[in-house]
């Protein structure tokens, strides 16, 4: 079996991800330093599987660290970047950390990827590099803008530094730059999910936790942003499918197909009000939602979502689950939890 690294792979779609790369025959590797993520999401995926998977506890920023578990795995054939920080609110609040460990980690992983000869990466990007779109839905090709939120700001350098490195000379790093929009669900047999510490900083999270009755209240944040029904619009794909993507990418990289940098929008292609998740949300499990409408949200766009035409004609990737599925998976694992 072929080894794929992938940092962060105790977290939520990092966790999905090494479920399905072991089932499309990679032997995933896990590096998690565990500060926004369990390790009960390696007993769901172990119990999914039916075997461990290699696990090395350490932080992506400590560069002797990553180089022996470089050095002790051998032969990795590729890396899926997922580590980082990743709330927009809390970016706000903390710009400094989120800079030196999303941008810091990348420096340090690209580093040792080229010492030790790895030459095929798949970096979790997201659709904040389009900023406020001035159309939609947004295309690889469409202008990224000045970054809401500092967490925006260190996806759109991730990109950069990737490109500067696939033209600097002799460069062999093969990258592939995969656009995510809104993640959401969970795993079929609800044994990994998102597993939010603290207060959920997601939609889907607080959706959950409200219908289960963990918190008293769902605030909607803003009803006045300029779409039909005044919340925001977002691409809600299942984090499987998501998942999928990243096997995907993995498959391309390493038969060596398209350019050194290639990206890739993984979405729906539909956008879904904040209101339509909440009405989807009932439909699909009959449980009615408490909410109410609060003050919009700093760094918050109107309104994105995905075209996905180069993702099918290209990657050869296409979601296949619905709203409804995703977030009848959500509301199974929110049950499972409960449950345990």
């Amino acid at each position: 079996m072929q080894k794929i690294l992938v940092t962060g792979g105790a977290g939520y779609i990092g966790s999905h991800a090494v479920v399905e790369l072991y089932q499309a025959g990679f032997q995933p590797v896990i590096i998690d330093n565990f500060a926004n993520s369990q390790e009960s999401a390696l007993h769901g995926v172990e119990s999914i599987l039916g075997v461990k998977v290699p696990l090395h506890r350490i932080d992506c920023n400590d560069a002797e660290a990553l180089r022996a578990v470089f050095a002790e795995e051998g032969s990795l054939r590729g890396v899926i970047h997922f580590a980082a920080y990743k709330a927009v609110g809390e970016s706000l609040q903390k710009p400094l950390e989120y800079y030196q460990n999303n941008v810091g980690s990348l420096l340090t992983l690209l580093t040792v990827m080229r010492e030790f000869g790895v030459a095929a990466l798949v970096f979790s990007s997201s659709c904040t590099v389009y900023g406020t779109p001035d159309v939609l839905p947004v295309t690889e090709q469409t202008p990224t803008k000045q970054a809401n939120s500092p967490y925006g700001a260190t996806k759109q350098m991730g990109e950069d530094i990737l490109r500067d490195v696939a033209a600097a000379p002799g460069n062999t790093l093969r990258t592939i730059l995969l656009r995510y929009f809104n993640p959401i669900g969970a795993h079929a047999s609800a044994k990994i999910g998102e597993l939010p510490l603290g207060v959920p900083q997601n939609l889907i999270p607080y959706v959950t936790q409200t219908a289960a009755g963990i918190r008293e209240q769902l605030t909607i944040n803003g009803d006045t942003y300029d779409t039909p029904d005044g919340t925001n619009i977002r691409d809600y794909v299942h984090v499987v499918d998501l998942a999928k993507a990243h096997v995907v990418a993995v498959q391309r990289l390493l038969a060596g197909t398209g350019e050194l940098v290639e990206t890739f929008n993984v979405g729906t292609g539909r956008g879904n009000s904040v209101l339509e998740v909440v009405q989807a949300f009932e439909r699909a499990t009959g449980v009615k939602l408490n909410y109410k409408i609060g003050p919009p949200r700093p760094g918050d766009v109107p309104a994105i979502y995905a075209d996905v035409t180069k993702s099918v004609q290209q990657l050869g990737f296409q979601t296949s689950s619905s709203l409804e599925e995703a977030l009848g998976s959500a509301w199974k694992w929110q049950l499972s939890l409960a449950d345990s």
